[in-house]
């Protein structure tokens, strides 16, 4: 005789998850509608536009923060799960964005992956001043120039680093932007860019360094920058500037007295100068300059951290280019005579 009741029970079971298999196949369905629905949606933006810079191998949770800090307003899981699931999240191209309103969540990370090609880029050189910085920025091609009317403190207000000084803050490096984002952006990323810098210099700084501060470190790699005419002398003019501050000797840096002068230098440096008292003149003034004097770039922040071990307290430039050190003021009397003053007649 046929158990009917068991057969009846294994087709209500079958029914069931033939019922429950439908059922999730239209709550999917209506999950990627909804879902290709969101990604054609204009996001909301707390203003008319937003703008972002991207460094490479940013995570892709940093890159939603980065937009939402922006004014995108849109849900930021959301962003971060169509960024990861999309498959292209890896391909996302370090640059400088502006979106408008209009941009969906699909156009924002073609956007990234496209790169806007082709970028534009400016660069930012070791040893520039602040100056031409801005004038390097004037003249980048589809760059707003939002930065171009403010005052030094106004811009360092505008980055977020309110009271900060403008000079030297910035990294030497080529920035790449897409058309029609404001120079405070590129040098939003130059201004963390050197902080990065900075703090990783910072951490490899030697037991006995005489620098109190990152800060103070900033600034006389500003000086050795501007006085290494050599890449092989870094370390060891990095060497000079520690051995002075560590006995409280004058750095007698002339570009520390050149910047000083402003635009009363006319390309010459003289016997008067040095004697004129500036807050820049370390001649006249122990101790660091009261800000940096300009760009220092990677190997002069490592230099001051880590400085050739050397007892010499005096440098002149040969000419060419090189340095040559002295330990007492008789050898460097002596080069000066050589390299500068020329043998007497």
């Amino acid at each position: 005789m046929v158990d009917t009741s068991l057969g009846a029970r294994r087709g209500q079971r079958g029914g069931l998850l033939l019922s429950l298999f439908l059922s999730l196949l239209v709550v999917a369905g209506a999950l990627a509608g909804a879902a290709a629905w969101w990604l054609n949606q204009p996001l909301p933006l707390a203003q008319a536009s937003a703008e972002v810079s991207i460094e490479a191998g940013t995570p892709v949770r940093e890159i939603v923060r980065l937009w939402r800090e922006a004014g995108v307003q849109a849900q930021p899981e959301l962003l971060y799960q169509w960024f990861r699931w999309s498959g292209q999240a890896r391909r996302i191209k370090a640059g400088s964005y502006e979106i408008e309103r209009g941009a969906t969540p699909r156009s924002l990370l073609d956007k990234m992956v496209k790169g806007e090609e082709p970028l534009e880029t400016v660069r930012f050189i070791e040893g520039w001043t602040l100056r031409q910085v801005r004038a390097a920025l004037a003249a980048a091609p589809h760059l707003k120039p939002l930065s171009a009317g403010l005052g030094e403190a106004e811009l360092m207000t505008a980055l977020g680093a309110p009271g900060e000084a403008a000079e030297g803050h910035f990294f030497p490096d080529t920035y790449a932007y897409s058309r029609g984002v404001s120079d405070l952006t590129v040098l939003k990323r130059a201004h963390a860019a050197m902080r990065r810098q900075l703090d990783a210099a910072w951490a490899l700084r030697q037991a006995d360094s005489p620098l109190p501060t990152p800060e103070a470190a900033l600034i006389l790699a500003s000086v050795v920058e501007k006085e290494t005419g050599r890449a092989a002398d870094r370390g060891k003019v990095a060497g000079v500037f520690t051995n002075r501050l560590r006995i409280g000797m004058p750095l007698q840096s002339d570009p520390t007295v050149i910047y000083g002068l402003g635009s009363d230098y006319d390309g010459r440096l003289r016997k008067v100068d040095l004697i004129r008292d500036t807050p820049y003149n370390s001649y006249t003034r122990n101790g660091l300059p009261p800000t940096p004097i300009a760009l220092p770039g990677r190997d002069s922040l490592r230099a001051v951290m880590q400085p050739d071990p050397t007892k010499a307290l005096y440098f002149v430039a040969r000419g060419d280019g090189s340095s040559a050190f002295s330990e007492t003021l008789s050898e460097h009397n002596q080069a000066v005579n050589q390299y500068i003053r020329g043998p007497r007649k």
